[in-house]
């Protein structure tokens, strides 16, 4: 298909003002079919921009190493562009979007020369489902394409869908690095320098813009951009939420089933839990998405739930057969891999993967690397970022209703951080909310010195959006509130704190954690039924002692630990929270939120 052959009015003419602006050799659809995905795939190999990986260790798998510039998402390049300053809150990089326009317009002038123009129609959610959005991706990069392709809906029958007027989200992407006649690039990754990078969204307009990485979530335009930030938005107009959680599939030995979903900042465990392999008898863990989730009220007023996403972006460093063996199922074949070591035959390699290292590797710096276990300062083979690209349909633990276009109905939201000290295991919010507070406490404490933190330090991470959340903070914080305003408590989800990183003074963990925390998932499920041993105690409903079936090697005194409301701990998260967090959202944050602060801190001082 000619993207003039599109019906889609508006949508053809945004591509005919990108490609006069952008001077691209060629315009191309992405039409979503395996033939185009395995052409791109086999130029980009044939370039020597990717890797072939070994056909019987990894069929149909390929490899990519990015510049070293090109690593991550650059929270510092990263723009809501709202029409004030006021809407995008203290907590987003403001730029005036006319002004960051005219600077992105100059940027994007011939920035296409020599390349091909890819445009992307790409579904969030399963096609058509009335959760679902369709976006359209402008870019120049065929491997974010290929990426695409995994991680979304991509293709013709997206613009079946749209129609001749439909809505969409102009996504609009390039790597920043015109060619000249004749010119290649020679199998190195293309990008601009850090200071020309930009990942600039417009609310108002529900607009992307991207300039000069070509990586992960400041690339492939659906993820964070889309799926989080300019969605985050359109869940506040229209009355719905976006989401930076899993969701999960409960069945118990009698075959009951409930929906979980889960919020936790980076590093704390959050692919681990969508994936889980349960170590309790008969009870059962389906996965629906690992990272993001959009949730609609259906007309029985309950909350409903689509994974918007299609594959997962998981990071690779530390996934291994014991800690994840659902996500090594996974990416086993037709997976895209993305700064990890290369064995000498072709094979992928990163550290935390469960096995030493080969003999010699091609380290993600294309360096050759020999592994050196009596050298601690030794620099990783594979980038601590480094990353899979697997579709979702190959996860083993994928639950039979993950492209429900309805959606699965969430009996349960969890919230959690890495807090070695005071936070308990679990407990449950008394109601909404209640439970709005606690996200809005959500951090990790600093275990070690960093450059702006002192250790022992709590990074907020509210409801793990902080980065994502593409409007103020506080109204996103109303929002929530008004949710359980709206919608009867009876039909709201209940709401819980988990916290599976609880370590001794002398720096033990107390709780296993991994397939362990199936056991604090029964006692939730459980919490929902009505049927959960509880105490009510200062800071939320918790389980008895004997509530939660311990596994091996946790004693009764740790068990003991681990539930313990630890009061002086708390008074003093109450004191942090007062003096260094809430004060950030000034006249927006809820009173309700201010309230239940003053009702925790009371009931403490009561307890103490």
């Amino acid at each position: 298909m000619k993207y003039h052959e599109i019906k889609h009015e508006n949508l053809k003419k945004w591509i005919d003002e990108v490609v006069a602006l952008t001077k691209p050799e060629d315009v191309v659809i992405a039409d979503g079919s395996k033939a185009q995905y395995d052409s791109l795939v086999s130029d980009m190999i044939e370039s020597g921009l990717a890797i072939k990986l070994h056909e019987e260790k990894k069929p149909g798998g390929i490899a990519f190493f990015s510049d070293p510039s090109d690593v991550a998402r650059v929270e510092n390049r990263t723009y809501i562009a709202s029409a004030t300053k006021e809407a995008a809150g203290p907590t987003n990089n403001w730029i005036d979007p006319t002004e960051l326009k005219t600077t992105m317009t100059d940027l994007y002038d011939g920035c296409m020369k020599g390349r091909t123009l890819y445009v992307i129609p790409f579904s969030m959610g399963p096609v058509g489902s009335n959760i679902a959005k369709i976006g359209v991706e402008i870019t120049d990069s065929p491997y974010v394409v290929t990426n695409m392709m995994i991680m979304t809906r991509v293709g013709l029958r997206v613009l079946d869908v749209l129609g001749s007027d439909g809505e969409y989200v102009q996504c609009l992407h390039s790597v920043g690095k015109p060619l000249s006649e004749g010119e290649s690039d020679e199998g190195k990754w293309p990008c601009a320098p850090l200071d020309k990078k930009y990942i600039s969204h417009f609310p108002e307009t529900r607009q992307i813009w991207s300039y000069g990485s070509g990586y992960g979530g400041n690339a492939l335009l659906g993820k964070k951009c889309l799926a989080l930030r300019i969605a985050s938005v359109i869940a506040r107009d229209e009355g719905w939420l976006a989401e930076h959680m899993l969701i999960l599939k409960i069945t118990s030995p009698a075959g009951k089933k409930k929906y979980v979903a889960a919020a936790f900042p980076s590093a704390c465990g959050k692919t681990n839990l969508a994936m889980l392999v349960p170590t309790i008898k008969d009870w059962k863990v389906e996965t629906i998405g690992d990272d993001i989730a959009w949730m609609k009220f259906g007309a029985d007023g309950k909350l409903y739930a689509i994974n918007p996403e299609a594959g997962f972006f998981g990071v690779a460093p530390g996934t291994s057969l014991d800690s994840n063996p659902n996500a090594m199922h996974s990416l086993k074949e037709n997976s895209i891999f993305t700064n990890c070591a290369i064995t000498k035959d072709n094979d992928v390699w990163w550290e935390g993967i469960g096995y030493d290292a080969p003999s010699e590797l091609i380290d993600w710096k294309e360096n050759k690397w020999i592994q050196d276990k009596g050298n601690k300062d030794q620099a990783p083979a594979s980038h601590p970022n480094a990353r899979f690209t697997a579709p979702a349909s190959q996860c083993p633990s994928i639950a039979s209703e993950w492209e429900d276009p309805n959606g699965v109905p969430i009996d349960a939201i969890l919230f959690g951080g890495r807090r070695p000290h005071t936070v308990p295991l679990v407990h449950q919010a008394r109601d909404w909310n209640h439970g709005v507070f606690l996200g809005s406490i959500v951090g990790s404490e600093i275990t070690a010195a960093a450059l702006d933190l002192k250790a022992g330090t709590i990074r907020r991470d509210p409801f793990a959006m902080l980065p994502f959340c593409g409007y103020h903070m506080g109204e996103y914080f109303q929002h929530w509130i008004n949710i359980g305003k709206t919608h009867g408590q009876e039909n709201l989800p209940k709401i819980f704190y988990v916290n599976w990183f609880r370590k001794t003074d002398s720096g033990k963990w107390l709780w296993p954690g991994f397939g362990e925390n199936s056991r604090v998932l029964k006692w939730v499920f459980e919490a929902c039924d009505g049927t959960a041993k509880t105490v009510d105690t200062p800071i939320g409903v918790m389980p008895t002692l004997d509530a939660i079936d311990r596994p091996d090697g946790v004693s009764d005194e740790d068990m003991a630990e681990l539930l313990k409301v630890d009061v002086q701990g708390w008074l003093d998260e109450v004191s942090d929270i007062r003096v260094n967090h809430y004060p950030k959202f000034g006249q927006k944050l809820p009173v309700e939120l201010a309230h239940m602060l003053d009702v925790m801190e009371k009931n403490l001082s009561l307890a103490k």
